[in-house]
């Protein structure tokens, strides 16, 4: 199975304040763009998915996983963590509110598949949202998703 792409900090957000989801989510588009997985205008395709197809992203109590297609605003595949000072709501009916926004760039259909299914099975222990929520620092929470950090310019983390 391909490994989930690296979380480098500058794709760690803790303690954001979010009005609302689409903010939550444009705070993830940021955090992708800013690692350089992805263009600026992803966090929209992000949002729009979501306005077409519903809360489906939200796929654990506390928990939505930001994504969009493939397309020519990713770079390459990149996951982002933001962590949300206030949960907000996201319409989902047993999911609601969020505290962890994952956003996640992948650049084929085959990935995207297999980083949807490995990011569930880092969630399948209930109290990871919580303790991602928690989390004090970019490399606690690599540690509580058992990912690496990424080298940039030769600095680990960059």
């Amino acid at each position: 199975m391909t490994p989930l792409p690296p979380l480098p900090d500058n794709a760690v957000v803790l303690g954001a304040r979010a009005a609302d989801w689409r903010a939550a989510v444009r705070e993830a588009g940021r955090a992708l763009a800013r690692s350089g997985a992805t263009r600026a205008e992803y966090a929209d395709r992000m949002i729009a998915v979501i306005e077409e197809f519903g809360a489906y992203v939200v796929i654990a109590p506390g928990l939505a996983l930001a994504h969009a297609r493939p397309g020519p605003d990713v770079r390459h595949e990149g996951l982002a963590v933001v962590t949300l000072a206030d949960p907000v709501a996201f319409g989902h009916p047993h999911n609601d509110p969020v505290r962890v926004v994952v956003g996640l760039a992948v650049s084929s259909a085959e990935e995207h598949v297999a980083s949807v299914a490995q990011l569930a099975n880092a969630f399948n222990d209930q109290r990871i949202v919580g303790r991602i929520a928690g989390a004090a620092s970019p490399a606690e929470v690599r540690d509580l998703l058992g990912l690496e950090a990424t080298a940039v310019d030769g600095v680990v983390g960059a």
